[in-house]
């Protein structure tokens, strides 16, 4: 008769288990470093953003606490498969390369590469880039880009491991010009050091880019890929996803397919 009553003991305590890993909060792991006007730091000391504020919207589709988490870019996929972090939700693009070490949502949006130079420097065609010094995030699917389609090009490309690094050197004339995120760019472009600058063409859809910006996660985690799958088609469905991408990027960017 005591093989029931433990069997029973048993069933209850996983099942407690269970409950309290599901009301724990979900730490959403973004970069350390502000990405404007993705994540960055309100004048609160909170963090907000497009990414922030969409990642808020899918826990609360999906009934979960989340808990924004500033991680060193350059580990953020360790810290991931470490459990320091539960997802990234930090534009990161959705790659063959990343894929071997984790899983990824459905895109949920994309945007294009741009180059930006100074308003008097002609580019048309990266046949003007020879000679020139071209300044780049490293650990990025830019990078990747311009490692795979450039590298016949003549152009000295430079990486750095911070976004602001690259614009600060293209604003101190370090370099000639930069690739970097379209929307990314145009937030860097309203400052006021950057008049004088401008977006000279955006880079072509490239496997470099991958299939769009999802969310990475640990390949186990199919449970919540799943749920986190069924809340981007939610927000993105009920308008939240486009409320909050003209919102803070001046531009609908959700991928609606």
């Amino acid at each position: 008769m005591t093989f029931p009553l433990k069997s029973a003991i048993a069933a209850a305590t996983l099942s407690l288990a269970v409950t309290a890993q599901a009301s724990e909060p979900l730490k959403v792991g973004i970069s350390g470093e502000p990405y404007p006007p993705f994540t960055f730091k309100a004048a609160s000391g909170d963090w907000t953003g497009f990414e922030v504020d969409l990642a808020l919207a899918l826990c609360d589709a999906m009934g979960r606490n989340c808990e924004i988490t500033p991680t060193g870019w350059s580990g953020i996929i360790a810290s991931l498969n470490a459990e320091r972090i539960d997802m990234i939700m930090n534009s990161m693009s959705i790659t063959a390369k990343r894929q071997r070490v984790i899983d990824f949502t459905r895109p949920y949006y994309f945007t294009p590469g741009a180059y930006v130079a100074a308003d008097e420097r002609e580019m048309n065609s990266p046949e003007d880039l020879d000679g020139l010094v071209m300044g780049v995030q490293a650990a990025t699917t830019n990078a990747t880009y311009a490692r795979r389609a450039l590298r016949d090009s003549g152009v000295d490309i430079r990486l750095y491991n911070q976004a602001e690094q690259v614009n600060n050197d293209l604003l101190s004339g370090r370099l000639d010009v930069i690739l970097a995120d379209e929307i990314a760019m145009l937030q860097f472009l309203d400052r006021d050091e950057a008049e004088g600058f401008e977006i000279k063409a955006t880079a072509p859809r490239h496997a470099a880019y991958g299939e769009g910006v999802g969310i990475g996660l640990r390949q186990a985690d199919d449970e919540l890929e799943a749920s986190l799958n069924d809340a981007i088609a939610t927000v993105i469905e009920d308008g939240t996803c486009a409320s909050l991408s003209e919102q803070y990027l001046g531009t609908d960017v959700c991928v609606y397919d």
